[in-house]
């Protein structure tokens, strides 16, 4: 079994056996097996237990490290103010915890961690936390000034966040210079509340409509993330162009207008999705009922154009009353009130599971779920060999440690965070470099093939000549580096391509 923090039972090691947290988490009853660990945190297990075993305050040092490994990967989501951000984060919770109207919530940043039961922390700037009393799902009163909270810490038991922690942020550039100094007071400032309280994320989901402004970019870029592990989200996609009466479908308009989207913004995110973040997070949180559906399906016999005019009335038009207008209005929007009222007919479960698809939500969520948070896992474990160099660097016992880093650094299973590392580095000295092309294509890959650019088809020989290609081009790139950067970059891709070389040899 591992020997760090997993769960609530907060389970520590030192060097000859477990510890309880001191942090006041009881003891539990002894864990079940655990399941096999991925390479690379098996790796990182090992040299965290080699470090514990050199003794003295390097076992405190291994589970404070350990509790980076154990813990989710932790995903913000970054916009301006009304972009969707909490309106997302509800969809992908599937309950309306995040506040998405009251100001004083919207000003602070907030993280939703899977957890039982059902509770929430005001987190003071001096680190201090205190309960925070809960209504309907969401906080009430922070009980002290926006200013003074670094930010409201929120468990709840959900499958949907099970491997992944959320981040909500204040909007960037807004009216008022206090959301976005919130956002960088958890992000990029290095407070000391921030430090200490794991405010760090491993990815980023960037909002924004229609086209980023230049200072959301920037904002963007000193958050130290790659493409690989931001993800652009077109949001309000039920209203892109000309919205729900215009001549285009809006959704599917957005949808084109994502690929080129992304193409332009290929140095800063790895792809961009389109969402229609009202109509997911009705779908996901379980809001529409039948009787919605049937007020609804009542629709189904108004032209568009005519619907809406007598729905901005102030009296509109049966067979709705006021308040079932501003109910669907807040469930499906115009979109859903024009493109809906049919699907309507087939019942709340038909219309439910359509809002489902048309939203974009789906295939957010295995984005989120299977690339994003492979990169997220690859900038984690990037981050634990960064505290293990710190710790070398201050440490007495340096030497030893560096002899366990170097150890993890030079396992094969650390590839991918020794390229993922380099595109990093690459990134801050040279973006446009080719080297920083080919790192991108051979951390996206998936096997050797993907690797040296070849179809899954392709035989053992085949790849080996492609491998011995990708190592000429890496060699004829050393001849004229420019960097430190760029010389680790082209080791390390050195490295990959003769270690395929190697496995593609005949054997015999």
């Amino acid at each position: 079994m591992n020997g760090y923090p997993v769960g609530p039972a907060g389970q520590q090691w030192n060097a000859s056996g477990p510890l309880w947290n001191p942090a006041g988490r009881p003891p539990a009853a002894p864990p079940a097996p655990t399941p096999a660990l991925d390479p690379v945190r098996t790796v990182l297990d090992r040299s965290l237990h080699s470090l514990a075993a050199l003794g003295g305050d390097l076992a405190g040092h291994a589970n404070r490290i350990g509790a980076i490994l154990w813990s989710p990967p932790r995903v913000v989501i970054l916009g301006r103010l009304k972009a969707g951000k909490s309106t997302l984060v509800n969809a992908l919770i599937g309950a309306p915890v995040a506040e998405t109207a009251a100001l004083e919530a919207t000003n602070v940043v907030a993280i939703y961690t899977d957890g039982a039961p059902s509770r929430a922390e005001v987190v003071g700037l001096d680190g201090a936390r205190r309960p925070l009393r809960v209504d309907s799902g969401m906080p009430v009163d922070l009980g002290c000034p926006a200013t003074e909270v670094a930010y409201i810490e929120r468990w709840l038991p959900s499958q949907a966040i099970r491997g992944l922690t959320l981040i909500d942020t204040p909007g960037l550039a807004t009216l008022t210079t206090e959301n976005e100094t919130a956002t960088r007071r958890a992000l990029i400032d290095g407070f000391e509340q921030t430090r200490t309280a794991s405010v760090n994320a491993d990815a980023a989901v960037f909002l924004f409509d229609s086209v980023p402004r230049a200072d959301e970019l920037e904002f963007l870029r000193q958050l130290d993330f790659t493409p690989l592990n931001t993800l652009g989200v077109l949001s309000r996609a039920d209203g892109f162009g000309e919205g729900p009466l215009g001549q285009r479908d809006p959704i599917a308009y957005a949808a084109e207008h994502s690929a080129p989207m992304a193409a332009e913004l290929s140095d800063t995110v790895g792809t961009v999705l389109p969402i229609a973040g009202l109509l997911a997070e009705t779908a996901l949180t379980g809001q529409l009922t039948e009787t919605d559906a049937r007020a609804l399906a009542s629709l189904a016999g108004w032209e568009p154009f005519a619907l809406i005019e007598r729905l901005d009335s102030d009296s509109p038009a049966p067979p709705l009353d006021a308040a079932v207008r501003d109910r669907l209005l807040d469930l499906v929007g115009e979109y859903g009130l024009v493109h809906a009222r049919t699907v309507a007919q087939g019942g709340a479960h038909t219309l439910n599971r359509w809002l489902a698809t048309v939203s974009g939500v789906e295939r957010f969520r295995h984005e989120l779920h299977t690339s994003l948070a492979r990169f997220a896992a690859i900038q984690r474990a990037g981050r634990i060999l960064t505290e293990l160099d710190t710790l070398a660097f201050q440490h007495p016992a340096r030497d030893h440690i560096r002899a366990i880093v170097g150890a993890a650094r030079r396992d094969p299973a650390m590839n991918e965070v020794v390229l993922f590392g380099c595109l990093r580095a690459m990134l801050d000295v040279d973006h446009d470099s080719p080297v920083v092309d080919e790192l991108t294509r051979v951390l996206r890959a998936r096997s050797d093939t993907d690797v040296v650019g070849l179809p899954s088809t392709a035989g053992p020989d085949e790849v080996r000549v492609a491998a011995a290609e990708r190592l000429a081009w890496v060699q004829r790139q050393s001849l004229s580096t420019m960097s430190a950067a760029a010389d680790s970059a082209l080791t390390a891709l050195h490295g990959t391509y003769a270690a395929i070389g190697r496995r593609t040899q005949p054997t015999g």
